[in-house]
């Protein structure tokens, strides 16, 4: 072969093989998201399917609902105050190290709490340990760590990574009321467990050790080359893992006020719509199955608001929307008297509560930058849990003393409606202003 050929034809071959390369090499970011979506379908899949185990443990024990759903509100104040500490953390460190810690710990709390013969040992292992746990699976840690590997794509991704909440709760919620109707509650804590231990523990080392894409010769989703725009976005005036600036910021209390009277109604909800469905003559199967439909709508949700967010020239629209969905699902739910009207409110009410979990890394993300998207999220998490914590305590103490939740219902549209407008007066991000996301 002629030397100028010789020549020619290896560089074809290089540059096939390069080609090659480029071709089936996946930038890290999306396998973060995979990883991410399986951590929280089994985390969030195992928690909101509490609502399962309130009438099995008031029959055995005949303990009232306040008491029972207090555990649960226990648990997501305990998930919320441990969201700081890993939230800033996260800032400085790969999640897999606290994810596979977590898994282990929830694992264990789960295990024990099919043990318990007395409330104090009921808050204690399902309040403390399993929420402590939690904190280390939350969204905090996920899309936190799915945050800093996108710019561009944040939304679309965080909504994909998000999906995974509804994914767990279509999946678990149905089988952990099969295990329970079949075997019993004890063997449903048990199963719930076993799942956060094989599925939390493996994507903990499959895919969730890198930190951020700059800490590995790459940049935010995947691009070779970024604009000064897109170079400095993310790159914030405010120090690494530092809470006093977000607490001096009206941005950051507008999020927290809104985020966390959705939360408080989400909560509520997922907690007592099984037990009102059937205190309305609605069959046990289908309560439960409403569940899981809400799990099903949110999926949905998670992604059409995330690939909003990205669409629009502030995310805050797409948030809104979201809320005004929630509300318009809580009213449909004053009127469930039938399995079909309970399903539409299942449904219009995931959609919407879908946009929650994207909404909130995206919106701070864009407020305060992605490379203190951990500290700002974990600071802000705690602040919604509280709103959250109050939820199922709340609609339990509302039923016991006033005989049902039609009170409880119609405070949560007022909420919803109100959080819709105030989620509009959000201002855009301040520090630079040309550097916004997706330019």
């Amino acid at each position: 072969m002629p030397p100028y050929f010789t020549k020619y034809a290896t560089g074809r071959e290089h540059v096939k093989t390069e080609a090659a390369q480029v071709t089936v090499r996946l930038y890290w970011g999306w396998y973060v998201v995979g990883g991410a979506f399986l951590i929280m379908a089994v985390s969030y899949g195992t928690r909101y399917c509490f609502g399962i185990f309130v009438n099995p443990l008031s029959l055995e024990y005949n303990w009232s609902r306040s008491v029972i759903s207090g555990a649960a509100s226990l648990m997501i104040f305990t998930s919320g105050v441990g969201g700081i500490f890993m939230g800033r953390l996260l800032d400085r460190t790969a999640p897999k190290t606290m994810i596979w810690i977590g898994a282990v710990v929830v694992a264990a709390g789960f295990m024990l709490t099919s043990f318990i013969t007395s409330v104090w040992e009921f808050y204690l292992l399902y309040g403390i340990l399993i929420g402590g746990g939690t904190s280390c699976l939350s969204v905090v840690v996920c899309n936190a760590s799915v945050g800093k590997w996108f710019v561009k794509k944040r939304g679309v991704a965080i909504g994909i990574a998000s999906m995974g909440i509804g994914f767990g709760t279509l999946i678990v919620a149905p089988l952990a009321g099969y295990i329970v109707k079949g075997y019993g509650w004890r063997m449903g804590f048990i199963s719930l467990g076993s799942m956060v231990l094989l599925i939390g523990g493996s994507m903990a080392f499959l895919s969730m050790g890198k930190t951020k894409p700059e800490d590995y010769g790459m940049l935010p989703d995947g691009e070779k080359l970024l604009s000064h725009a897109e170079s400095t976005e993310g790159v914030s005036s405010m120090g690494e893992g530092s809470l006093r600036p977000f607490l001096a910021d009206l941005r950051f209390w507008i999020l927290a006020s809104a985020f966390g009277m959705a939360i408080t109604v989400v909560t509520m909800a997922f907690v007592h719509q099984v037990a009102y469905a059937i205190d309305n003559g609605i069959n046990n199967v289908a309560a439960a199955t409403s569940v899981g439909l809400v799990g099903v709508a949110s999926v949905l949700g998670r992604f059409f608001f995330g690939w909003l967010s990205d669409q629009l020239r502030d995310a805050k629209y797409s948030a809104s929307l979201g809320f005004l969905f929630m509300a318009v699902g809580v009213f449909v739910l004053m009127y469930a008297r039938t399995s079909t009207v309970l399903f539409v409110y299942a449904v219009v009410f995931g959609f919407g509560y879908g946009s929650t979990a994207p909404m909130m890394p995206v919106l701070l993300a864009d407020r305060f930058g992605r490379h203190v998207l951990g500290a700002s999220y974990g600071m802000l998490i705690f602040f919604v849990t509280i709103g959250g914590a109050l939820g199922p305590l709340l609609g339990g103490l509302i039923h016991d003393h006033l005989g049902g939740y039609k009170v409880a219902w119609k405070m949560n549209i007022v909420a919803l409606v109100a959080i819709t407008l105030l989620i509009l007066l959000l201002e855009p991000r301040v520090e630079s202003s040309g550097a916004h996301r997706g330019t």
